[in-house]
């Protein structure tokens, strides 16, 4: 079971970044994307259910960070539009070998047992 991450970088203030989450290993239910800032915990940015591509996003990225998935592929991406830079940090993507909700999810980490090896995205002003 892995989840591979890819796309971080550096980007000015205002770019954009696509992130791309490769799951391998067995068949999920849904994946979510997390952020952890310098000294900060790991917050809950986007999350997304397979069976009915039901999106879920923290109020600060709404608009900004589409999330979407291809099944077939087992592939979750974000798409990081007009970026900010406090939003400078290691970004990663989890999700459970049990169903979850996303609701759920996006406000508890702690909640999935399965996640990437994180990207750093730098976001320079």
């Amino acid at each position: 079971v892995q989840l591979v991450e890819s796309g971080g970088g550096l980007v000015e203030a205002g770019g954009s970044l696509n992130l791309t989450c490769a799951a391998s290993g067995g068949r999920y239910t849904g994946m979510a994307w997390f952020r952890q800032a310098p000294r900060k915990g790991r917050a809950g940015v986007a999350c997304i259910h397979f069976n009915d591509g039901k999106t879920f996003y923290d109020e600060s990225v709404k608009g900004r960070f589409p999330i979407s998935r291809d099944n077939d592929l087992n592939r979750v991406y974000l798409r990081m539009d007009s970026l900010k830079d406090e939003e400078t940090a290691t970004y990663y993507c989890a999700t459970d070998r049990v169903p979850f909700p996303c609701q759920v999810a996006i406000n508890s980490p702690r909640s999935l047992d399965l996640w990437s090896q994180g990207t750093q995205v730098t976001v320079s002003s």
